[in-house]
This record gives structure tokens, C-alpha cells and sequence, in this order.
């Protein structure tokens, strides 16, 4: 199952397992991680038309990339077609591989703008402009949606033919509707509903925690790929770990506690290589406490890792955490 290659218009992946793109957290350092344990494609962070047109040294770093750090897709949001356009101009001088619209983010920020999962509620305006972004788009083209806006208005299957019919190369559907957030039960039915339907690939999202919530998804819904979001927050293993279990059905032991200490440090490194020491930390501390989820008396480290400025006071946090000598 998940040595399946999946191809999306003229891209070709030789796994299905897909990094998810994620506002704070799919940077360059944590992209190149995931990538490691088996995220083929990775995503940048989601990022909307409108930072993009104003070219600002912000999105620029958000833009910026390796040769190994490929395929690469961008997700962008947005609802103007004018910041639309314009961001695929400036787009055209980045090297992508696949380009997703999103229609998918419930963040009521996002939402009143009329933007992100707003468009599940606006089935003509997201034809609209999806239908702008193929044809102006050189790449091959994916959107993301949610199962619904409420669950009176459950419209995956609709929004999902309207999305075919634009000419889109794939769909990423997340199982939940907007006013659900990332609370209660993913969808697998409507997820399901929506495969049978659509000619163009279906990529799953939503609780995929682990290599047996992963063969889930794919055995309730038949989709051709998943999109690991949440479940890759101090974890960059689970890529590794999912693609172990659908080979054999056997459960993968998390990495050893030095192991983890390990891959943390890795982790800061790239961190303060990518965005100097102080940025660097900074970025570093809310991973801290995704990596250390589950330990025992952990609760003062954390508090003294989000105070923590140098990368040696970071160092000796992660050592205290998991009583390892992580010195090389």
C-alpha cells in the first residue's frame, strides 16, 4: 500500500506519504527531517496570495529551498483574483513541483476573509477560481477541502466533481468540516464517497497518528495517497513508522530516548543554521515540547525551554529530558 507510486498530473512520487503543508512548522530544517524517515513530498508553509505579491523577506524565507528538498509543493490561500494572479507571477521564479490551492483551513481569521474553507459555503467563486489557477498554472494543480462547512452542509462530493472539472490533477481531503476544527471524528465515509466518484487521485488527511490509524484511512477509504499533518509534530519518524506497518503489520518502537535526544539536537542545528542562533532557539521551543509529549516530570523543562535564549541552554534542557549525553 504505501509503496504505491502515486502520480499527480506529470509529477511521479514513488510514495504516498505525503508532509503536510503547515503555518510555523513546514520550514526548510523540518521538511529536511521528515524527508529523511520517508516524506517524499513535502509542502512549504501554506501561505497567502497576498504575502506572496508583496514579496516581503518574511515570505522569501518561507520560499526558500534545497536541491534535495524536492518535490517540493506550495499551497497558497486566497480569494482575489488580482493577489491570485500576482502570486503565480512571483511564484513562476521558485522551483515547485506541484501547486495547491486551499480551500480546506478553518481558521476564522482566514474564514471571514472569505478565504480557506469560507469557499465550501461559495461552490461558484471556488469554481471560479480554480478554474483561473489552472490556466494560468504550470504546474500541476491540487486543492484541499474539508468533508463540509457544518454538518448540514456536508458538500465534499460536490465541491470535489466541481473541483474535477476545473481540471484539477488531485484533491486532498481533510475527513472533518470546518466548524469542527480538529475536534471529534474524522469523516471516513464521506472520504470514501468522494473516492468512488473522482477519476484524479484522492489524498487523505486527518488523525493519521500512527501506522494503524494510517492503514485505516487507507482500508475505510480507498484513497491513493495520505497527508501527514499533526502526527508529525515531534515525530518526524512517523513516515518511517507507517510505511514499516503497512509492509508488515507490525507495530514500530518509537526511536530510544537518546535516539530522540539526538534527532532533537539535529533538529536545533538546522534550526540555528537556517535562522541564526536567536531566531533559531525561538523557532526550536515549540518543537521542544512536541518532542518531550509523554514523559514523565517533564512540565519544569518545558517551562524552562520556552525561556531558553542560547542553543547550550537548549542543549542541556533536551539532555535533562532524557538523561542522554548527546555530546558528539
Amino acid at each position: 500500500m504505501s509503496n504505491n507510486m502515486l502520480k499527480i498530473g506529470k509529477l511521479k512520487l514513488k510514495s504516498n506519504l505525503i508532509l503536510s503543508p503547515m503555518a510555523g512548522i513546514t520550514d526548510l530544517p523540518f521538511r529536511m527531517l521528515c524527508r529523511r524517515f520517508g516524506a517524499e513530498l513535502a509542502f512549504v508553509e501554506m501561505i497567502n496570495c497576498r504575502s506572496i505579491s508583496h514579496k516581503s523577506r518574511r515570505t522569501k524565507q518561507m520560499l526558500s529551498s534545497l536541491a534535495k528538498d524536492r518535490p517540493l509543493g506550495i499551497q497558497i490561500l486566497g480569494c482575489e483574483e488580482q493577489y491570485i494572479l500576482r502570486s503565480l507571477e512571483v511564484l513562476r521564479g521558485y522551483e515547485f513541483d506541484l501547486l495547491d490551492f486551499n480551500a480546506a483551513c478553518p481558521s476564522k481569521k482566514v474564514v471571514r476573509r472569505g478565504e480557506g474553507s469560507g469557499l465550501l459555503q461559495d461552490p461558484k467563486k471556488f469554481a471560479k477560481i480554480l478554474k483561473l489557477i489552472v490556466k494560468h498554472a504550470w504546474l500541476p494543480v491540487s486543492v484541499k477541502i474539508r468533508a463540509g462547512w457544518d454538518k448540514t452542509l456536508v458538500n465534499a462530493r460536490e465541491i470535489a466533481l466541481i473541483a474535477q472539472d476545473c481540471g484539477v490533477n488531485a484533491l486532498f481531503l481533510h475527513g472533518r468540516t470546518k466548524t469542527q476544527g480538529y475536534s471529534g471524528q474524522v469523516d471516513y465515509n464521506i472520504i470514501r464517497e468522494v473516492k468512488k466518484v473522482l477519476k484524479i487521485p484522492l489524498i487523505a488527511s486527518g488523525d493519521v497518528f500512527s501506522g494503524l490509524l494510517a492503514k485505516k484511512m487507507f482500508d475505510e477509504t480507498g484513497c491513493d495517497g495520505l497527508a501527514v499533518a499533526r502526527g508529525s509534530l515531534g515525530n518526524p519518524w512517523i513516515f518511517k513508522e507507517i510505511k514499516e506497518y503497512l509492509q508488515s503489520a507490525k507495530f514500530v518502537n518509537r526511536p530510544k530516548e537518546e535516539d530522540i535526544a539526538k534527532i532533537m539536537l539535529e533538529h536545533l542545528d538546522a534550526c540555528i543554521n537556517f535562522y541564526g542562533e536567536k531566531n533559531g532557539v525561538v523557532i526550536f521551543r515549540k518543537f521542544y515540547i512536541w518532542y518531550t509529549k509523554g514523559l514523565r516530570k517533564i512540565r519544569r523543562l518545558r517551562e524552562k525551554s520556552s525561556r531558553a535564549r542560547t542553543r547550550l541552554e537548549v542543549e542541556k534542557i533536551i539532555q535533562e529530558a532524557f538523561g542522554a549525553d548527546t555530546r558528539r
